[in-house]
Protein backbone atom coordinates (compact mmCIF):
# COMPACT_ATOMS: atom_id res chain seq x y z
CA UNK A 1 0.00 0.00 0.00
CA UNK A 2 1.09 3.42 -1.10
CA UNK A 3 1.73 6.33 1.70
CA UNK A 4 2.56 9.82 0.52
CA UNK A 5 3.85 12.42 3.21
CA UNK A 6 4.38 15.97 1.89
CA UNK A 7 6.70 18.15 4.36
CA UNK A 8 9.05 20.38 4.34
CA UNK A 9 12.32 20.30 6.98
CA UNK A 10 11.69 23.65 7.92
CA UNK A 11 8.21 22.85 9.74
CA UNK A 12 8.42 22.02 13.10
CA UNK A 13 5.50 20.23 13.03
CA UNK A 14 6.16 17.74 9.87
CA UNK A 15 8.94 16.89 12.26
CA UNK A 16 6.05 16.18 15.51
CA UNK A 17 4.28 14.08 12.32
CA UNK A 18 7.11 12.12 11.29
CA UNK A 19 7.52 10.66 15.13
CA UNK A 20 3.87 10.62 15.30
CA UNK A 21 2.93 8.78 12.10
CA UNK A 22 6.70 6.30 12.85
CA UNK A 23 4.71 5.38 16.25
CA UNK A 24 1.13 4.44 14.29
CA UNK A 25 3.52 2.57 11.64
CA UNK A 26 5.17 0.44 14.23
CA UNK A 27 1.52 -0.17 15.39
CA UNK A 28 -0.18 -1.33 11.99
CA UNK A 29 -0.66 -5.08 11.28
CA UNK A 30 0.70 -4.65 7.50
CA UNK A 31 3.33 -2.07 8.28
CA UNK A 32 5.84 -4.57 6.14
CA UNK A 33 3.66 -4.07 3.05
CA UNK A 34 3.37 -0.06 3.39
CA UNK A 35 5.81 1.72 0.57
CA UNK A 36 6.35 4.74 2.15
CA UNK A 37 7.59 7.71 0.31
CA UNK A 38 8.22 11.81 1.71
CA UNK A 39 7.11 14.41 -0.39
CA UNK A 40 8.59 18.19 -1.32
CA UNK A 41 7.07 20.71 -0.07
CA UNK A 42 8.82 24.15 0.30
CA UNK A 43 6.88 26.68 3.34
CA UNK A 44 9.27 29.14 2.02
CA UNK A 45 10.39 28.69 -1.42
CA UNK A 46 12.19 32.04 -1.16
CA UNK A 47 13.83 31.81 1.72
CA UNK A 48 17.58 32.65 2.35
CA UNK A 49 20.33 30.05 2.65
CA UNK A 50 20.60 31.29 6.14
CA UNK A 51 18.00 33.47 8.17
CA UNK A 52 19.55 35.97 10.79
CA UNK A 53 16.24 36.47 12.10
CA UNK A 54 15.76 34.55 16.04
CA UNK A 55 12.51 32.47 15.25
CA UNK A 56 10.19 33.87 17.12
CA UNK A 57 10.90 37.26 15.45
CA UNK A 58 10.35 35.46 12.03
CA UNK A 59 7.15 33.70 13.56
CA UNK A 60 5.79 37.57 14.41
CA UNK A 61 6.72 38.67 10.64
CA UNK A 62 5.58 35.83 9.24
CA UNK A 63 1.79 35.14 11.02
CA UNK A 64 1.62 39.37 11.97
CA UNK A 65 1.32 38.10 15.52
CA UNK A 66 2.40 40.32 18.44
CA UNK A 67 5.40 38.86 20.73
CA UNK A 68 3.17 37.05 23.41
CA UNK A 69 0.63 35.06 20.71
CA UNK A 70 4.05 34.12 18.56
CA UNK A 71 5.97 32.86 22.06
CA UNK A 72 2.83 30.19 23.10
CA UNK A 73 3.12 29.30 19.53
CA UNK A 74 6.87 28.11 20.03
CA UNK A 75 5.75 26.74 23.67
CA UNK A 76 2.81 24.38 22.53
CA UNK A 77 5.58 23.16 19.57
CA UNK A 78 8.24 22.42 22.29
CA UNK A 79 5.34 20.58 24.48
CA UNK A 80 4.07 18.50 21.66
CA UNK A 81 7.58 17.77 20.58
CA UNK A 82 9.04 16.68 24.25
CA UNK A 83 5.77 14.72 24.31
CA UNK A 84 6.79 12.81 21.21
CA UNK A 85 10.42 12.53 21.87
CA UNK A 86 11.62 15.35 19.57
CA UNK A 87 13.64 17.85 21.04
CA UNK A 88 13.04 21.70 19.59
CA UNK A 89 15.48 24.66 20.35
CA UNK A 90 14.04 27.73 18.69
CA UNK A 91 16.76 29.34 20.53
CA UNK A 92 19.45 28.19 17.64
CA UNK A 93 17.01 27.11 15.08
CA UNK A 94 16.97 29.31 11.88
CA UNK A 95 15.87 27.16 9.02
CA UNK A 96 16.57 28.77 5.51
CA UNK A 97 15.94 27.42 2.10
CA UNK A 98 15.20 23.88 2.01
CA UNK A 99 15.44 23.31 -1.89
CA UNK A 100 18.70 21.18 -1.43
CA UNK A 101 18.12 19.60 1.26
CA UNK A 102 14.86 18.16 -0.32
CA UNK A 103 16.71 16.75 -3.88
CA UNK A 104 19.30 14.69 -1.08
CA UNK A 105 15.77 13.33 -0.07
CA UNK A 106 15.24 11.92 -3.52
CA UNK A 107 18.67 10.47 -3.58
CA UNK A 108 17.66 8.38 -0.29
CA UNK A 109 14.72 7.33 -1.58
CA UNK A 110 15.92 5.90 -4.39
CA UNK A 111 19.18 4.35 -1.86
CA UNK A 112 16.46 3.21 0.33
CA UNK A 113 17.59 5.62 3.56
CA UNK A 114 14.61 8.10 3.01
CA UNK A 115 13.02 8.32 6.80
CA UNK A 116 16.75 8.47 8.35
CA UNK A 117 18.05 11.01 6.32
CA UNK A 118 14.18 13.00 6.52
CA UNK A 119 14.99 12.40 10.73
CA UNK A 120 18.49 13.54 10.53
CA UNK A 121 17.43 16.65 8.90
CA UNK A 122 15.09 17.47 11.14
CA UNK A 123 17.35 16.92 13.81
CA UNK A 124 20.15 19.02 12.50
CA UNK A 125 17.31 22.10 11.61
CA UNK A 126 15.65 22.08 14.63
CA UNK A 127 17.87 20.08 17.47
CA UNK A 128 21.19 21.38 16.38
CA UNK A 129 20.63 24.61 14.43
CA UNK A 130 22.65 23.56 11.88
CA UNK A 131 21.98 25.92 8.31
CA UNK A 132 20.33 23.70 6.41
CA UNK A 133 20.87 25.00 2.83
CA UNK A 134 24.68 24.64 3.63
CA UNK A 135 25.92 21.88 1.26
CA UNK A 136 28.76 20.92 4.17
CA UNK A 137 25.66 20.08 6.84
CA UNK A 138 23.82 18.19 4.41
CA UNK A 139 26.99 16.20 3.58
CA UNK A 140 27.30 15.01 6.77
CA UNK A 141 23.72 14.62 7.43
CA UNK A 142 24.16 12.48 4.53
CA UNK A 143 26.65 10.29 5.34
CA UNK A 144 25.51 9.71 9.17
CA UNK A 145 22.35 8.28 7.84
CA UNK A 146 24.46 5.53 5.36
CA UNK A 147 24.48 7.09 2.35
CA UNK A 148 28.01 7.78 0.39
CA UNK A 149 29.57 11.29 1.16
CA UNK A 150 31.13 11.99 -2.26
CA UNK A 151 27.93 10.59 -3.56
CA UNK A 152 25.68 12.99 -1.81
CA UNK A 153 28.27 16.00 -2.58
CA UNK A 154 27.80 15.07 -5.95
CA UNK A 155 24.10 15.43 -6.27
CA UNK A 156 24.43 18.82 -4.58
CA UNK A 157 26.57 20.56 -6.75
CA UNK A 158 24.71 20.04 -9.66
CA UNK A 159 20.52 20.44 -10.56
CA UNK A 160 20.20 16.76 -9.71
CA UNK A 161 16.97 15.49 -8.75
CA UNK A 162 15.45 19.55 -8.72
CA UNK A 163 13.22 18.14 -11.71
CA UNK A 164 11.62 15.73 -9.25
CA UNK A 165 11.65 18.04 -6.12
CA UNK A 166 9.10 20.74 -8.65
CA UNK A 167 7.43 17.38 -9.47
CA UNK A 168 6.41 16.65 -6.36
CA UNK A 169 5.13 20.45 -5.75
CA UNK A 170 2.93 20.67 -8.59
CA UNK A 171 1.63 17.44 -7.61
CA UNK A 172 1.11 18.80 -4.18
CA UNK A 173 -0.68 21.97 -5.81
CA UNK A 174 -2.83 19.77 -7.85
CA UNK A 175 -3.96 17.91 -4.71
CA UNK A 176 -4.58 21.30 -3.28
CA UNK A 177 -2.14 21.20 -1.01
CA UNK A 178 -1.63 24.52 1.19
CA UNK A 179 -0.27 23.63 4.45
CA UNK A 180 2.16 20.50 5.76
CA UNK A 181 2.50 18.10 7.08
CA UNK A 182 -0.35 16.12 4.34
CA UNK A 183 -0.61 12.51 4.71
CA UNK A 184 -1.97 10.55 1.38
CA UNK A 185 -2.51 6.87 2.08
CA UNK A 186 -4.75 5.14 -0.27
CA UNK A 187 -7.68 7.73 -1.48
CA UNK A 188 -7.11 9.30 2.31
CA UNK A 189 -5.87 12.86 2.59
CA UNK A 190 -4.94 13.76 6.22
CA UNK A 191 -3.68 16.95 7.22
CA UNK A 192 -1.74 18.05 10.39
CA UNK A 193 0.57 16.43 12.85
CA UNK A 194 -2.48 13.75 14.02
CA UNK A 195 -1.99 12.29 16.71
CA UNK A 196 -0.93 7.86 16.08
CA UNK A 197 -4.63 6.88 16.89
CA UNK A 198 -5.99 9.13 14.08
CA UNK A 199 -3.17 8.30 11.52
CA UNK A 200 -3.27 4.41 12.47
CA UNK A 201 -7.09 4.12 11.70
CA UNK A 202 -6.28 5.65 8.65
CA UNK A 203 -4.19 3.22 7.74
CA UNK A 204 -6.37 0.56 9.08
CA UNK A 205 -9.09 2.32 7.06
CA UNK A 206 -6.86 2.39 3.35
CA UNK A 207 -5.68 -1.31 3.71
CA UNK A 208 -9.27 -2.30 4.12
CA UNK A 209 -10.28 -0.09 1.14
CA UNK A 210 -7.79 -1.71 -0.82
Amino acid sequence: MKVEIWSDVACPWCYIGKRRFDVALARFEHRDAVDLRYRSFELDPAAPAVRELAYLDHLMAKYRVPMAEADAMIDRMISAGAQNGVVLRFDKAKPGNTFDAHRLLHLAAERGRQGEVKDKLFRATFTKGAAIADHDVLVEVAADAGLDAAEARQVLETDAYAPDVRADEQRAADLGITSVPFFVMGTFGVVGAQPPEVLLQVLEDAWAEK
